[in-house]
């Protein structure tokens, strides 16, 4: 099956980030309001005008979960922007409406510091209510559908990292 082409242009830009810990797992945070049972997910979101992907992605760490740049160390990226398509009935908003999806460039942390380094509360409003750290091989099951490829793409691109370190 051949692989879609997309309209860059129609996909708002996005970073995200995977935050694993020294045991190997991964950061999750449930999403705030919501009432699925996809409501798991890496912090992440869109990258302002002049943003570079990189910066983005840490501003979105440090915004949606309270961890400073100061406890993560780089671990790792993907080569090429990850695409999904918004499903045709999903709640448009102020962020959506002039897009077709998003095109998210992805990077993967190793978090030196410790839980207690964690707020989710550390801006208003939340995107959180709650987190925990996880096995980056269940995060495809724990995302909204329509960005599961996604997560299975990273759960295979940041394989590496889900290992503990000494």
């Amino acid at each position: 099956m051949t692989k879609p082409r997309y309209k860059t242009e129609l996909y708002r830009p996005a970073a995200g980030v995977a935050i694993f810990n020294r045991h190997g797992q991964v950061w999750l945070g449930r999403r705030a309001g919501e009432q699925s049972e996809y409501v798991w997910q890496f912090p992440q979101g869109g990258i302002d005008p002049g943003e570079s992907a990189e910066y983005a992605a840490i501003r979105e760490m440090e915004e949606e979960t309270g961890i400073s740049v100061q406890n993560v160390a780089p671990l790792g990226r993907v080569d090429k922007e990850l695409f999904y398509t918004y499903p045709a009935d999903i709640e448009k908003n102020s962020r959506t409406r002039l897009w077709q999806g998003q095109r998210q460039s992805w990077f993967a942390l190793r978090f030196t510091g410790h839980d207690a380094h964690i707020n989710i509360k550390a801006t208003q409003p939340q995107e959180f209510s709650e987190w925990k750290w996880g096995n980056l091989s269940d995060t495809p099951q724990l995302i909204i559908p329509f960005k599961r490829e996604v997560y299975e793409r990273l759960a295979i691109e940041f394989d590496a990292f889900a290992k503990p370190v000494k």
